[in-house]
């Protein structure tokens, strides 16, 4: 396998036929799909986008559309941290020092719910207990649930009428914790935490210092925090899908309902905050491979030595992590009690801010390889063995999307076998 490996043109038609196939209902199955696949030359080995930008619209999408990227914001935020940690600005294993920028990490208790009348029960922490990290935060193990799949953060929020996607006070993030950090992994808020670090220890705003540090020099115009006009016209409808009759709802899209949404005091989430569309998207990707250097641009946003601790399974000792029963919030999340099936359970892995295949994957993806995903349905994957990375790109909740899901695997699937 060479390190820069180009798709057939038999495997670039099997590819657009499945996401033709995919996008053919659009009220019950997809509405538009967006894929793109690149190498570690940073080449545009497929870009390819079938459907509507909605289900109740005639305009079709295109690669030009960009896509709500949720989750797959964790990977911009985690690399503007880690470029900061090279600069021995921050700290990934001193908490000291994160406390220092984060001071109201010290007062945080620790919430538990009753299994009988689900009430809530805040326990106040010594100064002995475990202290949060920076490490912690971009492993998922420092205590931060989500609303969407924790239901004990549910409640919480609950009590005060807020919902986390629409927080207008960064602090919003520091909620109680629901466990010792470091004690287990929970997916949760934490990477909006460690982003809250980066604006404190830079005095910016974590999206204008992704775009100055991570956009910029990867020359991606159209991947921001905040789409201006021309960019919303741009953006595919966001949907949710009925779980009854599976019929497809358009919906706003949650981020812009926000109060103050787009102003000088907005939330940067670091956790979900990112608007891309997937070609942007994989030359990022392709520089995180490519060992931290852009092979477009040839602007470099990582040492390789980071890189390398990235993609290091952070922890070992929860092999089972991701087989946990995750709460179901409606019209966002559905209930699953596994991350990622693999067949026999093998042992998971997790890096500095995604999942990683310890083994090799039936689709053809390398052991060692990286993959996430966003709540609106979009996954990203990237495999530095042999040299490809992809994202496909849909609008849909709630999350897991079973039939965007089977897509993204026969698109996976389909790349490893038509690699030349």
């Amino acid at each position: 396998m060479t390190p820069n490996p180009k798709l057939s043109k038999i495997g670039i038609q099997q590819i657009k036929s499945i996401i033709d196939d995919a996008v053919k209902d659009t009220s019950y199955g997809i509405p538009g799909l967006s894929v793109s696949i690149s190498n570690t030359n940073g080449d545009d080995l497929l870009s390819y986008a079938n459907g509507k930008i909605g289900s109740q619209s005639n305009d079709l999408i295109t690669t030009d559309n960009i896509f709500w990227i949720a989750s797959c914001t964790k990977l911009l935020a985690t690399v503007a941290i880690l470029q900061l940690v090279e600069q021995n600005k921050l700290k990934l294993d001193d908490s000291n020092h994160l406390e220092n920028l984060i001071p109201e990490l010290k007062k945080l208790p620790i919430i538990s719910q009753n299994k009988d009348d689900g009430s809530l029960k805040l326990i106040k922490r010594s100064n002995n207990n475990n202290k949060i990290t920076l490490r912690h935060l971009l492993t998922h193990t420092a205590g931060f649930g989500y609303q969407f799949f924790d239901e004990t953060t549910f409640e919480y929020y609950s009590q005060f009428g807020i919902d986390e996607f629409q927080l207008t006070n960064e602090t919003q993030f520091l909620i109680p914790l629901l466990f010792e950090p470091g004690s287990r992994f929970n997916y949760g808020l934490n990477i909006d935490v460690a982003g809250l670090a980066l604006e404190r220890v830079t005095g910016e705003k974590l999206g204008d210092y992704i775009k100055k540090h991570i956009y910029d020099p990867l020359g991606l115009k159209d991947s921001t925090f905040f789409p201006d006009e021309e960019l919303l016209q741009k953006l595919v409808h966001l949907h949710e899908r009925n779980l009854e009759t599976d019929e497809l709802i358009e919906k706003p899209h949650i981020l812009l309902a926000t109060k103050g949404y787009n102003s000088s005091q907005a939330i940067h989430s670091g956790g979900a905050g990112s608007f891309s569309k997937p070609r942007n998207y994989v030359q990022f990707l392709a520089a995180i491979i490519n060992d931290g250097v852009s092979p477009i641009t040839g602007n470099r946003i990582l040492q390789k030595e980071t890189v390398d601790s990235m993609f290091i399974n952070q922890i070992p000792q929860f092999p089972d992590f991701g087989r946990q029963v995750l709460f179901a919030k409606r019209g966002i999340s559905r209930s699953i009690n596994d991350l990622y099936p693999q067949e026999g359970n093998p042992p998971q892995g997790w890096g500095l801010s995604f999942f990683i295949n310890l083994t090799d994957l039936p689709t053809g993806r390398s052991a060692g390889s990286g993959f996430w995903c966003g709540i609106s349905n979009v996954y990203y994957w990237f495999d530095r063995n042999k040299g490809i990375v992809g994202m496909i790109a849909s609008q849909i909740l709630p999350f897991p999307d079973p039939i965007v899901l089977k897509t993204w695997v026969e698109v996976e699937t389909a790349v490893y076998s038509n690699l030349v």
